[in-house]
């Protein structure tokens, strides 16, 4: 079965080494798979990320978190940003809503190795809400890239100390898909508890922490 993501794109993609490791690839879902995915992809109506395992979809989504977590996938990103990622679990969360108080500038936690964003919008046309790769901590408006949320969007990078991102708050739907290689399985264990009690207050009040991805 043909896979739902095109690891010949994400080959072909450059990668930026400053000032750290990021490639961007549009169409990394592939065309002819997205109307599926959007059909199955899992109801997210409060702000926040989901962990996979609180999660239902169906499922051409199911392919899709499948193939992202897949040894072809795997060993491509492992070429690609030259790294060794045996042994090294995944974790996956979801998104469909983004909250005014999101985007605040940050990196991610040093226990997730690799970050990957999918966006799974349509033609992004609001000027907020689009991720920036930034130069430090400071301003958002000191941009090295910036990522439309487009429809099979994928961005990739390398968790270095000075990955800072964030984005110009936005509210409304707004779907993310991120993957992270971890360091360890107490890791995945933590974060899905921590992100199954945080689901549940979410759900509860219909409120949430601020997310910044």
């Amino acid at each position: 079965m043909t896979l739902p993501i095109d690891l010949e794109a994400f080959e072909a993609a450059a990668v930026a080494q400053l000032p750290f490791a990021y490639a961007m690839v549009p169409g990394f879902v592939r065309a002819d798979a997205i109307p599926a995915i959007n059909a199955d992809f899992p109801l997210v109506s409060h702000p926040g990320s989901f962990p996979l395992p609180t999660l239902k979809y169906g499922p051409a989504f199911a392919r899709l978190m499948d193939a992202i977590q897949g040894p072809e996938f795997r060993a491509a990103v492992e070429r690609k940003l030259g790294v060794d990622l045996t042994g090294r679990p995944t974790m996956v969360t979801a998104r469909g809503q983004s909250a005014a108080r999101d985007g605040q500038i940050h990196t991610d936690s040093r226990t997730k190795l690799i970050t990957v964003l999918i966006y799974m919008n349509n033609a992004w046309e609001a000027k907020t809400g689009r991720l920036r790769l930034l130069r430090g901590p400071g301003d958002l408006e000191d941009v090295i890239a910036e990522v439309p949320p487009d429809l099979g969007t994928m961005l990739i990078f390398r968790n270095e100390p000075n990955a800072w991102h964030g984005f110009h708050a936005f509210e409304g739907p707004r779907r993310v898909i991120q993957l992270n290689w971890v360091t360890d399985m107490g890791v995945v264990r933590r974060e899905q508890f921590r992100h199954r009690v945080s689901a549940f207050f979410k759900r509860l009040r219909g409120t949430a922490a601020p997310e910044r991805m």
